[in-house]
């Protein structure tokens, strides 16, 4: 459990290098949706996503405890990569990034401009993890995990600005990928002890977490084969499973077609460029047209690929 101080004093952190990101509700949206929908923009970040917000975090304490020229190194299909080094950067630390052969072209070229030194190794995000895992012990470098108690801390300030900006928020759809996004939320709800329901959003291609709550147990699955590309895990983390079992109303899937349509949406009604994980919430949303008077949605990440992109506002849907 987070509390209100602690998230706080994440919050002093984040806000030397970034501002608070808007929330707006957006009227050609709610005509869409038929009711008024809070977007919390976590596009407008510095690395064009709220990951950063988490690495800010803990690289800095990392910094302060780690010996001079230290290096960490971390697995990543983009955000989480991009937020480390453009924080590593920050605090003097070498960036090492692992990514799948064939990740996204933009995001790999995105975190190499923020200084980052990338190794391509593996079929997917589970396989890099491995590499990276063995590379840390080999090099004596800081493996830095993707789900992290102060990453969590960190971006819990979107949620608390979120909250304090639309405290009347009867629900809140925020997608899966590892899980530091739905466990924030759910740590600023409780820590402002409001009862705003939080349902998490996975791809049909990669819900592992959806399975693993139905399950009662951790379901990992053969393959997350989803262009959705920060949502595509196999394997769910224990830790966050529990916080999301304890604190999450439900776990809803959706597919490439409706995320597609959400990207579409998003950019006809509001003409922002959201990435898969990120139009996530609205698909679901929008399949679920009946929970919540004033729903709200995170826009966690506008990254996509150009090539993605142009397929998606041409009328299609991007292959994985």
């Amino acid at each position: 459990m987070l509390t209100l101080a602690a998230i706080e004093d994440a919050a002093d952190i984040v806000y030397r290098a970034m501002r608070p990101t808007p929330q707006y509700a957006w009227p050609l949206l709610a005509e869409a949706v038929g009711r008024t929908v809070w977007v919390k923009h976590e596009n407008h970040t510095p690395t064009g996503a709220f990951k950063v917000r988490g690495g800010l975090v803990l690289l800095r304490d990392i910094a302060e405890h780690a010996p001079r020229g230290a290096g960490v190194i971390s697995a990543t299909r983009g955000n989480h990569g991009q937020s480390l080094a453009f924080a590593a950067r920050r605090y003097g630390l070498a960036c090492h990034i692992v990514v799948p052969q064939g990740n996204s072209r933009e995001k790999n070229a995105a975190m190499t401009a923020f200084g980052a030194n990338l190794i391509e190794h593996g079929e997917d995000f589970d396989a890099a993890k491995a590499h990276a895992a063995m590379l840390a012990e080999e090099q004596g470098l800081i493996m830095v995990p993707s789900f992290h108690a102060d990453l969590v801390r960190g971006v819990a300030t979107y949620g608390l600005e979120f909250f304090r900006a639309v405290p009347d928020l009867d629900v809140v759809y925020v997608p899966i990928g590892l899980g530091s996004g739905i466990c924030s939320l759910i740590s600023a709800r409780d820590a402002l002890n409001l009862t705003t329901k939080i349902v998490g959003v996975v791809s049909d291609k990669a819900d592992a977490y959806a399975r693993s709550l139905e399950s009662g147990r951790l379901t990992e699955t053969s393959s997350a084969a989803t262009f959705a590309d920060g949502m595509a895990v196999r394997c769910p983390d224990e830790t966050a499973l529990a916080m999301i079992r304890a604190g999450a109303e439900d776990i809803v899937r959706v597919s490439d077609d409706q995320v597609a349509d959400a990207i579409r949406l998003y950019y006809r009604t509001t003409h922002n460029a959201a990435e898969g994980a990120g139009a996530a919430p609205l698909a679901a949303l929008m399949a679920d047209r009946v929970r919540g008077a004033t729903p709200g949605v995170i826009l966690c990440g506008q990254n996509i690929d150009t090539d993605k992109m142009v397929t998606v506002l041409q009328g299609g849907t991007p292959a994985p």
